[in-house]
């Protein structure tokens, strides 16, 4: 899992040391720490950086590009006084990691992806709206067009408050093997007219009609262009979220592994179900009712839909 949290003056990146070692290999060098180090506090070429740190102008070439290729620092170039230089600035003021232990006693789950715009029931109020990598889907702010046939190639949806409900195939009742876990992985941000990325959103999981948890969204980002959204989006638009991870275990219910409920999967009952429910939405009576973005292929950071797994014990 990897995610960024951009709260006005204190970026922040969460990277699994399973996952992105990578990044854990750009961290792990004492001149691309010191580089770092400088580089929060402002913007510099890399003479500059050079001169700061008493290096060669070579060696601080070559780790910069490192840092830039792990996507820890940003680069731009820019006119001089002789021809251009690059100005490198620190992409984020704190990195965490994240270790995760592997669950020995559970096998390789089961992934089924769900596209964003193929919901089989809802209630939205304005402003909503979807649309697909190529365009916009009906109308604006009108939530009969999440009746709209189009909305199966959805990228991106939002609304105020409300929910859009999936239905997932339950493969628990095809399996010999107990269930173990349930995950659901999506992209997710608030919503408001612009963006605002200190703009709170309380957002709820509902599996099988059963309250999992809320996940609070610290903001609605459009900082920056997202990774996958298509150049004709406007860029005052949303254009990323956060890719949160739901788990519902024996034991509880996490959000990036932070317990956020006592809901177990003996509550969700999944036995007595021909399908597993998933409801994601805001609701009316939130502390943040701060609107929901939801983002799925040809959108945001991450070119997935909604991924339900379950995992099954060995």
């Amino acid at each position: 899992m990897l995610f960024t949290c951009m709260r006005p003056k204190d970026p922040c990146l969460v990277i699994n040391a399973l996952e992105h070692r990578d990044i854990l290999l750009a961290l792990g060098s004492e001149i691309r720490i010191s580089i770092l180090n400088i580089l929060i506090e402002k913007q510099l070429n890399i003479n500059e950086i050079a001169q700061a740190l008493q290096l060669p102008q070579s060696t601080v070439a070559t780790n910069v590009a490192l840092l830039e290729k792990a996507g820890l620092i940003e680069t731009e170039i820019m006119s001089a006084k002789k021809g251009n230089q690059k100005l490198c600035r620190a992409a984020y003021n704190e990195i965490l990691v994240q270790f995760v232990q592997p669950a020995s006693d559970i096998d390789s789950g089961i992934e089924v992806e769900m596209p964003i715009g193929l919901f089989t029931n809802f209630n939205v109020t304005a402003p909503c709206g979807l649309c697909s990598p190529t365009g916009i889907i009906g109308f604006l702010d009108v939530p009969d067009s999440f009746l709209n046939p189009e909305r199966m190639s959805a990228g991106l949806l939002w609304f105020e408050t409300g929910f859009v409900e999936y239905q997932f195939p339950n493969n628990s009742l095809y399996a010999d093997k107990p269930v173990q876990a349930l995950e659901l992985s999506v992209e997710l941000s608030s919503e408001t007219p612009g963006t605002n990325a200190n703009w709170q959103s309380d957002i709820t999981l509902w599996v099988n009609s059963v309250e999992v948890g809320t996940w609070t969204s610290p903001g609605d980002f459009g900082d920056r262009r997202g990774k996958y959204t298509p150049p004709w989006w406007k860029l005052e638009g949303s254009q990323y979220g956060l890719l949160k991870r739901w788990l519902i275990t024996e034991e509880g219910a996490f959000v990036d592994g932070v317990q956020v409920s006592p809901v177990t999967l003996e509550d969700l009952k999944l036995k007595n179900h021909h399908s597993i429910r998933v409801r994601l939405g805001v609701k009316e009576d939130a502390v943040h009712p701060g609107g929901i973005n939801i983002f799925g292929r040809g959108f945001g950071n991450h070119n997935q839909a909604i991924k339900l797994r379950l995992f099954f014990a060995r």
